[in-house]
């Protein structure tokens, strides 16, 4: 799925089921919230905590939380994704482009 067609299906989904998007605020919010459950999940897979009976471990559902609510946030801000990211890859060309070859931290 490209971005555009994404932005469009959260778009409609949230008019058909969500009734209207919550504030700007809120959904900082929400986003927030998300990140911390993507982390917790990280912490535990990758990290040195265990998880509780009963957590959620679908570290894919938690990436797609995050996914769907910074969406909104550009539906609701008038974000064009694909414009955004074109604008962000030539951004970090630009400035990257040969910063990490000589990164010897980077180096196995």
């Amino acid at each position: 799925m490209e971005l555009e067609e994404l932005q469009r299906r959260v778009d409609a989904w949230i008019h058909e089921y969500g009734v209207r998007y919550f504030s700007e605020l809120t959904n900082m919010a929400c986003l927030t919230e998300e990140v911390g459950e993507l982390a917790r999940v990280m912490a535990r897979r990758y990290g040195d905590q265990s998880f509780k009976a009963g957590e959620n471990t679908n570290l894919a559902d938690e990436m797609a939380d995050v996914l769907w609510v910074l969406v909104c946030l550009a539906n609701q801000t008038g974000v064009d994704l694909t414009a955004a990211m074109k604008a962000n890859f030539a951004k970090k060309t630009s400035r990257d482009r040969e910063r990490h070859l000589h990164n010897e931290k980077l180096r196995d």
